[in-house]
């Protein structure tokens, strides 16, 4: 417990410069709002690219099955992606969080056409560096995609675990869920599934799998100095990168 409390104490100051960055003064209408989810919708795709890493890294997903040696982190893991890939939306149909979000990106006017193209690029090659090429993909966004598939091509289970707890989206501060439930109360047709998302996304983070990420972290870096030491540097340059995108899309919105 010693060893997370160090972790968060070391990185509580970028974390509170993310959470207080001067974007969220901006998101006060359903276009600024609009504006950053065709931006943001890269980063909530590629969160789980790094859950599924950390599902590959810890479980056995091939044939012949065999028995992996961390049986907590498996289970983690496992319970994390059941969540994050095969949620419910508004009707209690399965869908995955990132889907969810495409779906409120369309009620809300948003333009899903580049991340449409994106995902369709990627299922052909396999390979995001393809997809970010064929598709002109910004550098603001593909900066901040690169980190990630870096941090998975790393092939250590504590940095990927370190990065994928730190770049989560409960990182949306309070403010911003209160803009949206205020613009909800005036169009609820448009915003409301956003709105969803939004407390969906964030409950299950708060109340289940952020707690469940930090103990994974815990188990994976047990005792070793410097893995904690590793798992430090990469969260709080998890936070940075995530600063950097929104220093991106705030200049996008001017």
């Amino acid at each position: 417990m010693n060893n997370i409390q160090n972790l968060l104490e070391e990185i509580s100051q970028t974390r509170k410069d993310l959470l207080n960055h001067s974007i969220y003064n901006k998101l006060n209408n359903i276009e600024s709002i609009s504006k950053f989810m065709e931006i943001h919708v890269f980063a909530v795709w590629d969160f789980m690219s790094l859950a599924k890493s950390l599902q590959s890294n810890l479980t056995c997903v091939s044939t012949p099955w065999y028995p992996t040696a961390d049986k907590i982190s498996r289970r983690l893991i496992n319970e994390i992606v059941l969540g994050e890939e095969s949620d419910i939306d508004q009707n209690n149909n399965p869908t995955s969080h990132f889907e969810l979000y495409v779906e409120s990106m369309k009620k809300i006017g948003s333009d899903t056409s580049k991340i449409d193209e994106f995902i369709d690029e990627v299922i052909k090659s396999k390979s995001h560096k393809k997809a970010v090429k064929k598709c002109s993909i910004p550098n603001g966004i593909s900066d901040f995609l690169d980190f990630t598939f870096k941090t998975i091509e790393s092939n250590k289970p504590h940095i990927i675990a370190s990065v994928f707890t730190f770049g989560r989206e409960d990182l949306i501060p309070d403010m911003f869920i209160n803009i949206v439930k205020t613009l909800n109360k005036k169009n609820e047709t448009k915003i409301g599934d956003l709105l969803y998302y939004l407390e969906r996304h964030i409950e299950m983070d708060g109340d289940e799998h952020g707690p469940m990420a930090l103990q994974m972290i815990s188990e994976l870096c047990k005792d070793d100095e410097n893995k904690w030491k590793e798992a430090t540097e990469m969260s709080k340059k998890a936070l940075e990168m995530r600063i950097k995108l929104w220093d991106y899309i705030e200049t996008s919105l001017n």
